[in-house]
C-alpha cells in the first residue's frame, strides 16, 4: 500500500532552520505532484509548497515564499522541505501529500488539500520565540 512517512520535525528557535523529509513507497513516484501542507490547532490545513512530478516547477504558499524550498529526489522516492528563517507562526504539524497526475501531467501544483490522494501522518514543527 501507499505510504508517506515524514521526518525531521522538532523544536527550533525563531530564525533557525529545519529540513523535513518525506519517504514515499507503494506508488510510482513520478506520477505524482508532491506537496507539503501544515495545520495548526483550530486552523484549516494550509498549502506550504508543492513540486511537479518531474521537479520542473514549484509553487509556494504566500506565508512561506522566499523562506522555504521544496525539492524531490526521484531516485530515492523522497521529497524535502528546507525551512529557513523560521517564525513562531510556522508552528504546526507538517504533512506530506501526493497528487496523482497520471491523466494529465501538464496540470500545475494544486494548493487545495482536498484534491490530494495520499497523506503522511505528519511531523510536528515547533518554533519558539
Amino acid at each position: 500500500q501507499v505510504q508517506l512517512v515524514e521526518s525531521g520535525g522538532g523544536l527550533v528557535q525563531a530564525g533557525g532552520s529545519l529540513r523535513l523529509s518525506c519517504a514515499a513507497s507503494g506508488l510510482i513516484f513520478t506520477r505524482y505532484h508532491m506537496s507539503w501542507f501544515r495545520q495548526a490547532p483550530g486552523d484549516e490545513r494550509e498549502f506550504v509548497a508543492g513540486i511537479t512530478w518531474n521537479g520542473a516547477s514549484a509553487a509556494y504558499g504566500g506565508s512561506t515564499k522566499g523562506r522555504f524550498t521544496i525539492s524531490r529526489d526521484d531516485a530515492k522516492n523522497m521529497v524535502y522541505l528546507q525551512m529557513n528563517s523560521l517564525e513562531p507562526e510556522d508552528t504546526a504539524v507538517y504533512y506530506c501529500a501526493a497528487d496523482s497526475v497520471s491523466t494529465n501531467y501538464n496540470v500545475p501544483v494544486n494548493s487545495d488539500f482536498r484534491e490530494y490522494d495520499y497523506w503522511g501522518q505528519g511531523t510536528q514543527v515547533t518554533v519558539s520565540s
